[in-house]
């Protein structure tokens, strides 16, 4: 369809017109990857469909404001058709669609394209964009422009009308509940109202809403309300944030009276019994089964499905609810790179704890490098921080990993020790080709080889990560050390689930326990993710925290969610009145990895044929970088780093520039070939994949060189 986009043209106009209707369907028919799933919702929510191509319309619209007419139709449509294919691409990995905060974490979708789609798709997904770009700047310096003079002040009108047209449409559709603001399932959401508006609305909606009732009085009154209502009665208005249960272990004189408090968020995880149509050869989480049926276990509601693992984490950490942001928002991405936010480890750091974060996969992922510092955690291990030698089929960090590394947290301090873990394993993509020749759980009842390949894939990771609860609770249990322990499921696997397939009749449930090595009374009920870990301080007699006495004291009471958006939207957003007006969590120097990584030594040698056999035995790591060279090492005049704690991530930079490192073990590290200028800096960084660095150790100055 050549659109001239001549003035006064009725034919081009009417193209003009009937390019959103075409644009439109293209998005949906990729979002929705059905002809005919795509024909029913348009003749199903006609209106719908129509003023989503209103939204289009309303972005083509500003081409009337150029000379390069064709060039700006052809990006805007490319950047819409774009956008669909994208959602496409997404929804066939995972339950979520794509949103507009999906492009804040380019980085992180890049670094896990390679464990969703092979090589061959990936390259010719690559070349495409390359040839899209590429015709696009073609057209923009060779397309066709517009002849005539522009008349601005008609164009820009006519620009004004449709914008305007736009917004009323809005305000009515929304009067009469053909759209609505609230989203409160994302991808129902985008499945009912159209991807241009959801998006769209993901893109302008963020934040919290400021309330209409939102004031110091009454922000206030609620303040008097938690004080008055607290047990001990002796804390005032002023001084809510700060511990306050008497007799309390808030008010112990001793630190060892403070159990350990550990925490493990299970990637996926959930009891797939729960599934009315699976079977199973064998229970796949016994361990995980026995806990629940003997300590405090219930249901717990999480903000997402198949994807969202950190706002899963923000809520179980900050005692806020998703709810109230901006939908498909992800407050890593957004508040909390501006502002700190109370927290449990905020909270608990006020008791006397040390506060501790580890996930085994690497430390950028969701910005978590930078974002646990805003959470107030003092230490965050990371993969690159691991010795982590086994990896799923799908190149996810195996979880047994992670219990020495808790172990480690526990072990590095004297006193009482707040560690939040966050595990990977049971990370889709589940792959529908035969990937585990000998199973060791099958999976039975359902509809084709594809989805059964699928779920076996998920539920044998799923059985591994229940064995590794089982040896963390052993670990614990031999330490002499009171521990609590919380470990629950942060969504539930990409494996298409409906409510109607689930005995418990929610997609947004999984489940979670408290387990301790000292008596705690039985208390099982269900829970948001956000009420979790005020319920488990409540059960140990600590109530720090603003959020963690307004949990406990009104979950139950009638104004308990307005009261809540009140609260969360004054921290983060208002004028902080509940604090005073000033906001009292400073960013922690957050320390990565739980020990120092640190060269002790720096000399040179050659390189024997026995040493250069024990090199080749070592297997390449994920950085092939780590392992170039070692076929020319044999009399090469070879710089050896000695020091503590490296592993496959530990890289050497000499005078600031990265050196091709070979990894020894743990305590040692080597370049080949190299021959050093006097007083050289020779320094050793933990960098991720794609080059970030995390952390460097101590400057280490070699071969010094007395100047007289």
């Amino acid at each position: 369809m050549k659109l001239s986009f001549k003035e006064q043209s009725t034919s081009s106009f009417l193209k003009f017109l009937l390019a959103p209707l075409i644009i439109n369907f293209i998005i949906e028919l990729c979002s929705r990857r059905s002809l005919g799933d795509t024909f029913s919702y348009i003749f199903g929510s006609p209106l719908v469909f129509l003023y989503n191509c209103l939204i289009i319309l309303s972005t083509l619209s500003i081409v009337l404001l150029f000379k390069r007419r064709t060039f700006f139709f052809t990006l805007i449509s490319t950047i819409w058709i774009g956008f669909g294919i994208t959602n496409g691409i997404i929804l066939s990995n995972r339950v979520t669609p794509f949103t507009a905060t999906d492009l804040t974490l380019a980085d992180l979708g890049l670094g896990m394209i390679s464990k969703y789609l092979s090589a061959t798709v990936t390259n010719l997904i690559a070349g495409f964009l390359i040839a899209v770009v590429l015709g696009i700047i073609f057209l923009f310096f060779k397309g066709p422009k517009y002849k005539g003079k522009l008349n601005y002040k008609k164009n820009i009108l006519i620009v004004t009308s449709v914008w305007a047209f736009l917004f009323l449409s809005t305000k009515v559709a929304l009067g009469f509940n053909v759209i609505t603001s609230y989203f409160g399932n994302i991808a129902f959401a985008y499945e009912d109202y159209g991807f241009p508006y959801c998006f769209s609305n993901t893109l302008l909606n963020t934040g919290i809403d400021k309330p209409k009732d939102y004031s110091a009085e009454k922000i206030a009154s609620i303040s008097d309300l938690i004080a008055s209502n607290n047990t001990g009665n002796k804390l005032g208005s002023n001084d809510i944030l700060l511990a306050s249960i008497e007799d309390g272990l808030n008010n112990s004189t001793t630190n060892t009276d403070k159990p350990n408090i550990v925490m493990v968020q299970l990637e996926s995880f959930f009891d797939p019994t729960l599934v009315k149509y699976l079977q199973f050869s064998e229970d796949p989480v016994p361990n995980f089964r026995s806990l629940m049926e003997n300590y405090s276990s219930g249901y717990l509601t999480v903000p997402s499905v198949g994807a969202g693992t950190a706002n899963t984490e923000f809520e179980v950490l900050s005692g806020m609810s998703l709810q109230f942001f901006g939908p498909g928002e992800y407050p890593y991405k957004t508040i909390l790179q501006e502002s700190t936010a109370e927290s449990v480890s905020y909270d608990l750091k006020e008791l006397g704890y040390s506060t501790h974060a580890i996930h085994n996969n690497k430390g950028t992922f969701y910005g978590r490098n930078f974002v646990f510092s805003q959470l107030g955690f003092d230490t965050f291990t990371s993969l690159e921080y691991m010795n982590v030698e086994e990896y799923t089929p799908k190149d996810w960090a195996k979880d047994f990993y992670l219990t020495d590394e808790i172990l480690k947290s526990l072990n590095s301090t004297e006193g009482s020790d707040f560690v939040y873990t966050i595990s990977v394993q049971a990370h889709g993509d589940y792959p529908k080709e035969k990937i585990l020749e000998n199973p060791k759980i099958e999976v039975n009842g359902l509809p084709d080889e594809e989805t059964t390949n699928a779920f076996t894939y998920y539920i044998n990771q799923l059985h591994e990560v229940d064995q590794f609860v089982g040896q963390l609770v052993e670990a614990l249990s031999n330490r002499n050390e009171k521990t609590v322990l919380v470990l629950f499921g942060d969504h539930l696997p990409t494996l298409g689930f409906s409510d109607e397939d689930l005995v418990n009749n929610s997609i947004f449930q999984t489940e979670y326990v408290v387990w301790s090595n000292f008596d705690m009374p039985k208390n099982d009920q269900d829970l948001t993710a956000y009420q979790l870990t005020s319920s488990v301080l409540n059960s140990l007699d600590i109530d720090n925290g603003v959020l963690t006495k307004f949990h406990n004291q009104f979950k139950n009471t009638p104004n308990y969610l307005d009261d809540l958006k009140l609260l969360q939207y004054d921290m983060l957003y208002g004028e902080q009145y509940i604090y005073g007006g000033i906001n009292p969590f400073i960013a922690t120097d957050l320390k990565m990895g739980t020990y120092d990584i640190s060269i002790t030594d720096v000399y040179e040698e050659t390189t024997t044929a026995e040493e250069i056999e024990t090199l080749e035995n070592i297997e390449p790591s994920e950085d092939s970088e780590t392992i170039e060279g070692i076929d020319e090492l044999e009399g090469d005049n070879n710089l050896v780093i000695k020091g503590e704690n490296f592993n496959e991530f530990s890289k050497i930079y000499i005078n600031g520039k990265y050196t091709k490192t070979v990894f020894i073990d743990s305590n040692t590290l080597m370049v080949n070939d190299i021959t050093l200028e006097p007083n050289s800096s020779i320094v050793v960084t933990q960098r991720t994949t794609g080059g970030g660095k995390l952390s460097s150790t101590n400057e280490f100055i070699y071969p010094i060189v007395d100047e007289q």
